[in-house]
């Protein structure tokens, strides 16, 4: 099975780029519209799809990854430049005690027990920030095969939309997101393939949990 990573850099002066931008929900659709629409109840679980939008000092970059090569052309004319290419090689490199570079936007959170949500009317969920988040990225490091040696949290805006099911409600989608970055050595590396493949944490269809790695460069 190959994986696949876009870079879409989207062009802000397309009205259709701009709009998605600015939503999750906006962007979610625009990301599922690139691949077949006959996938089954959960095509983003499917076809493995996890995506991330990046600020850079040229602007926002999405980073989508799959394992389906996405159709570029789908995306409305003028939306932005796409560049697609499979991560084999970088899989295939993986092994322990190599030291990478690592990069999470994730959303964490923890769930309180049933006595305490009553207790202080609690969501089913409570968003993490700071120290909390750190401890929490901490143990879902743990859980995929990774030592971090160097850490930096960053929290993000939410992740919002209106989701509004056939016949149903609308549903507000909120997603709390902190950007993690450092370097880790390699303990596991079946429990890191899983992790990149399957994402970390919840909000992975609104631009969550998307685990990308490369070789850290050793000193000269």
């Amino acid at each position: 099975m190959t994986l696949w990573l876009t870079r879409i850099v989207p062009d802000t002066r397309s009205q259709e780029a701009r709009r998605d931008l600015t939503g999750a929900i906006g962007m979610h659709r625009r990301i599922m519209s690139l691949y077949p629409s006959e996938a089954g109840p959960d095509p983003r679980a499917r076809f493995g799809i996890l995506f991330r939008t990046e600020d850079t000092p040229t602007g926002p970059h999405l980073l989508v990854q799959s394992t389906h090569e996405p159709d570029t052309s789908q995306l409305p004319d003028g939306y932005g430049t796409t560049l697609t290419r499979p991560l084999d090689a970088l899989i295939d490199a993986i092994r322990p005690g190599l030291t990478i570079r690592y990069r999470c936007v994730a959303s964490p959170v923890r769930k309180p027990g049933a006595t305490t949500r009553a207790l202080y009317n609690l969501p089913p969920v409570v968003p993490l920030t700071g120290a909390a988040a750190d401890e929490w990225w901490q143990r879902q490091a743990d859980q995929s095969g990774i030592k971090p040696l160097t850490h930096h949290s960053q929290p993000l805006d939410a992740a919002r939309g209106e989701r509004r099911p056939d016949g149903a409600e609308p549903q507000r989608i909120r997603h709390a997101r902190t950007q993690f970055d450092g370097t880790a050595a390699i303990i596991d590396t079946d429990l890191l393939k899983a992790a990149i493949l399957n994402g970390i944490g919840r909000g992975k269809a609104y631009g969550c949990g998307l685990l990308s790695i490369a070789p850290a460069r050793q000193p000269q």
